[in-house]
């Protein structure tokens, strides 16, 4: 299943994508409740996708990343970000950093480099922690795209990464949480970032030099996880500059696509 945050006639609800399969038109079906917290039901309301405002899938408490996961970009970002690390190099977004597709990223004043990150990112579905890498596909809602959006001579200046990762609109998620995919599908996924219909990044998930449970058994083993809590698991190589005007794709096969364009704060 496909689930959806949206907003139509300022009501904000949760849905589910569906596609007429003659016409291959997209519609959201409303659902009443909170899909991480169980009991939901439809209501019968549905209307066209074109017609709803997507807002970001998920309201994280936290936004745990995952630096330096494919080796092609370690390549490439080592004057920046240095050697591969043994265990996986985390780091944290604020949630206020959360935005939705065809949301702006707002390009900040103090910054004169900011690129894209595209990455497959995991929605966590209930509180927990310590968890063995054969019981993460359990404390897992589902996957969707994100865009780790960075401050690059920020964080080169800076010897770490919370301000030039963490502006507000710098993680833009979405457009929806596909919840039917197995972690072994989740293993092999195309994903690639595209700006202003160029293709920039194009690489697969099998590149993980961390696949998803270790991940998840890493992180859980100091962090407590919650409900709703996004985990992004690193970007292949082809990061880049973007400017403002540009349009930002992030797209992942059996997932969809997250689209967002760079814009200053008026």
């Amino acid at each position: 299943m496909r689930i959806a945050r949206y907003s139509v006639e300022d009501e904000v609800g949760f849905g589910l994508i569906d596609t007429d399969q003659d016409t291959g038109e997209q519609f959201i079906s409303r659902l009443k409740g909170h899909p991480l917290l169980g009991n939901v039901q439809m209501t019968g309301e549905r209307a066209k996708l074109e017609d709803v405002r997507l807002l970001s899938p998920v309201l994280p408490s936290k936004v745990v990343c995952i630096g330096k996961n494919y080796a092609d970009h370690i390549a490439e970002m080592q004057d920046v970000t240095g050697e591969a690390t043994e265990e996986p190099a985390v780091f944290l977004k604020p949630s206020t950093a959360v935005t939705g597709p065809s949301e702006p990223i707002f390009y900040p004043a103090m910054s004169k480099r900011v690129d894209y990150e595209g990455e497959l990112a995991i929605v966590i579905s209930r509180v927990c922690r310590e968890v063995p890498r054969e019981r993460a596909k359990d404390v897992i809602f589902g996957f969707t795209c994100a865009n780790d959006v960075t401050a690059r001579d920020l964080q080169k200046t800076d010897k770490q990464w919370t301000r030039a990762k963490g502006f507000d609109s710098f993680c833009p998620i979405g457009p929806w949480i596909e919840t039917g995919l197995s972690l072994e599908e989740a293993a092999d996924l195309r994903l690639t970032t595209t700006v202003d219909g160029e293709t920039k990044q194009d690489g697969r998930t099998s590149q993980l030099l961390h696949d998803i449970p270790a991940l998840i058994a890493y992180v859980t083993s100091f962090m407590t996880l919650l409900p709703g809590d996004v985990l992004l698991t690193g970007t292949p190589a082809g990061v880049g500059p973007v400017e403002v005007g540009s349009q930002v794709t992030v797209s992942i096969d059996k997932i969809g696509d997250l689209t967002n364009r760079v814009t200053t704060r008026d």
